[in-house]
């Protein structure tokens, strides 16, 4: 490349992530040159253990321990650290002293998004962060930017590749939660301690980023209702197949029309596992890949697919805000502020409105399905359908039977209590699931 045109490139983090973008960036330096318009120099990677093994062989004495120094004069700061500290502080630093920056932080960003953004608005820096939500999929600029000017209406997300992978699994197979996660560990799927993905937080911490640009609203991560998939067992599974639904974690950003006091719009965030139609779109994403499906008042129905996870993936997507905070750098100028001046309330779940399944054991003896129907009716819950399988004792004794219950919609808040007064009401043995119906 003939220009002399040169920006410093600084790099925290030399994980999976992080070396393969260090990597890319020195393989690919004159073709990313061309597109960002200048040479993009990988002046350091700041990390906390220099003898720790990499996922790409980079030169030694590019690697340091003092993240300061390397971030003070750099023009670009790519933070893939991870956690909150020290990443926030880096980011703050970097934003200070003129840099902007690329983040795949979704957990820094969901608890101090607004700080930061904040931040880079006080110095006219703009921050990127396509590689946080979706891996690969590129979600957040066509959210950002390309639906500026239109309004979504619903946003539904398969956001974390674990679940999906062992969702799916056992879907497919009729395979035991425990094994599949095993599998899934021994994949490189999960970590040791999965709690993260399996309890449903980093999809939540996801959900709070889309919805906030979606919706032009910082949404807090504690308002987002959260659950995970650890009471997902094979019969769950089996009756979700009969119904001719497929399970889902999905991350669900929906904008309430006059859902607010005064009649004016609210939204609702919220991640749990719920019950898809088999011809929905997100019904067909296998394995470990990601998909949100966004709609829009103007756009109508957009997909958006592919990997969610995994170091060359992700590095895809930060190599691309690399190359658009080298073009934003260079054209000089105050950068892109996050657009959160809606401010639109965040409902709590108990306002939601749905359809359901439920399903009980119970004893297998006369007059419990009336029993069940009557408090289903007490509580405002109106059923649809209705399937029971009887299971026998072995000694052909009376058994106990399965009840499998789809409601029409339902207030959710109406819902939990009827939940509750079924669990309580003697002829119920337990309540095996309660899964929500989305798509539809």
């Amino acid at each position: 490349m003939t220009d002399t045109r040169r920006l410093r490139v600084a790099l925290l983090g030399g994980g999976a992530v992080g070396s393969q973008v260090a990597h890319l960036l020195r393989a690919h330096s004159d073709e990313l040159a061309g597109r960002a318009g200048a040479a993009l120099d990988l002046v350091g990677i700041a990390v906390r253990d220099l003898d720790a093994p990499r996922d790409a062989p980079l030169p030694r004495e590019l690697f340091t321990t003092d993240a300061e120094q390397l971030i003070v004069g750099a023009d670009i700061v790519i933070e893939l650290m991870g956690g909150i500290e020290p990443a926030r502080t880096g980011i703050l630093l970097a934003l200070s002293s003129g840099a902007d920056v690329v983040t795949a932080n979704k957990a820094l960003l969901a608890t101090h998004g607004p700080e930061i953004f904040d931040a880079a608005d006080q110095v006219g820096a703009s921050v990127y962060y396509e590689a946080a939500v979706a891996g690969a999929i590129p979600i957040i600029r066509p959210l950002r930017d390309s639906l500026a000017g239109d309004r979504v209406q619903r946003i539904m997300g398969i956001v974390n590749g674990t679940t999906n992978y062992i969702l799916d699994r056992m879907d497919r197979e009729g395979s035991d939660f425990a094994a599949v996660l095993g599998d899934a560990q021994a994949l490189g799927y999960a970590e040791a301690d999965p709690t993260a993905d399996v309890e449903g937080y980093d999809a939540a911490q996801k959900a709070a980023i889309l919805a906030s640009l979606a919706f032009h609203t910082a949404v807090p991560l504690d308002a987002v209702h959260r659950e995970g998939i650890t009471q997902i067992d094979a019969q769950t599974m089996d009756a979700a197949r009969h119904a001719g639904y497929v399970i889902k974690l999905l991350a669900v950003c929906e904008r309430v029309v006059g859902g607010a006091e005064g009649g004016g719009d609210a939204i609702s965030v919220r991640v749990y596992p719920a019950l898809v139609d088999r011809d929905h779109p997100l019904a067909s994403v296998h394995g470990a890949n990601n998909a949100v499906f966004v709609q829009a008042e103007a756009a109508g129905d957009l997909m958006f697919y592919g990997a969610g996870a995994g170091g060359v993936q992700t590095a895809s997507a930060v190599l691309g805000d690399v190359v658009s905070a080298a073009r934003r750098h260079l054209a000089g100028g105050v950068g892109v502020g996050e657009s959160t001046r809606a401010n639109l309330p965040v409902l709590p779940i108990g306002t939601l409105t749905t359809r359901y399944q439920i399903t009980l054991e119970v004893a297998d003896q006369p007059g419990v399905l009336a029993t069940v129907a009557g408090i289903l009716s007490d509580g405002n819950v109106s059923i649809a359908t209705v399937e029971q399988t009887v299971i026998t004792a072995a000694d052909g004794a009376p058994g106990t039977a399965r009840i499998v219950i789809g409601t029409h919609r339902a207030l959710e808040q109406d819902l939990g209590e009827t939940v509750d007064h079924l669990a309580a009401s003697g002829v119920v043995a337990r309540v095996v699931s309660v899964l929500r119906v989305e798509g539809d």
